[in-house]
């Protein structure tokens, strides 16, 4: 774009007005706090649990969603078939639904006497209002992270690698290993990652098909509104700044590790 400064100044403003400054906001509220208030809101025992909750859901669905979402980008990459173009475009579809209308709608086909639950139920499997609700919420709202990770980068890869190692005597799933996977590591870190750190923050989507049990199906953005809820807005704001804190030093590892998996890619 022509004219740096302009530019510059008008991204700056931006971040500064839309990130910066309500995180400034929630630091200043929260530094109004001492030390003992603010260790006690975050070391609630329900909390506490709340964090457990969140971590393992977000790292269940996580799993599911790398593997998953890298099957999804492969199929709609490699292979062209009917209604291919759908299937790329109902990925963009969690974007653009809100997370609780999601969320209503997976409770609704998850109940025992759902479309897909019942199916669960006659195993003895319940979805809907359990721990299991919230990983499905989260894989719902996460898998585009992966795709779209993934995706671009298997579309720009050079056919010419994957042919040279077939005239090397390769095969299939020696090429896989050898030649593709190591080219999309840094893609499915990043996108795993992102998903992660997505799911860490869901609320919509989760508090919709969870029950919100306490001690059980409770995640951590659950808590900010109970706590609010409660008009303990201070109590709120500590919780905020923890989980505000967990992702951004997940962000900025997440940075650190691409940038080496770059330069040992690049040979820099």
């Amino acid at each position: 774009l022509p004219g740096f400064s302009l530019s510059f100044g008008i991204s700056t403003l931006y971040i500064s007005l839309v990130i910066l400054l309500p995180i400034s906001a929630l630091i200043l509220y929260v530094s109004g706090m001492t030390w003992q208030e603010y260790w006690f809101a975050i070391t609630d025992v329900r909390v506490l649990q709340s964090y457990k909750v969140t971590l393992l859901g977000a790292f269940y669905s996580t799993l599911v969603v790398t593997v998953v979402g890298f099957l999804w980008a492969w199929i709609i990459t490699r292979y062209d078939f009917p209604g291919r173009r759908l299937l790329d475009s109902l990925m963009d579809l969690p974007f653009a639904l809100p997370t609780s209308v999601a969320g209503l709608t997976l409770s609704t086909l998850f109940i025992p006497s759902g479309w897909l639950g019942q199916f669960f139920d006659a195993v003895g499997i319940k979805i809907s209002y359990a721990f299991p609700g919230i990983v499905v919420a989260m894989i719902f709202t996460s898998i585009p992270f992966i795709v779209r990770s993934v995706q671009p980068v298997l579309e720009d890869m050079e056919k010419e690698l994957e042919e040279a190692a077939m005239m090397l005597g390769a095969n299939k799933w020696q090429i896989f290993w050898r030649v593709i996977l190591p080219t999309l590591v840094p893609a499915l870190i990043g996108g795993s990652s992102q998903a992660f750190i997505r799911s860490l923050g869901e609320f919509g989507a989760v508090i919709m098909i969870a029950g919100n049990i306490p001690f059980e199906t409770e995640v951590t953005s659950l808590m900010l509104f109970v706590r609010l809820q409660e008009f303990n807005s201070p109590a709120a704001a500590a919780i905020a700044s923890v989980v505000l804190f967990a992702s951004l030093t997940l962000l900025f590892l997440l940075q650190v590790v691409q940038g080496r998996l770059f330069n040992k890619s690049t040979g820099a």
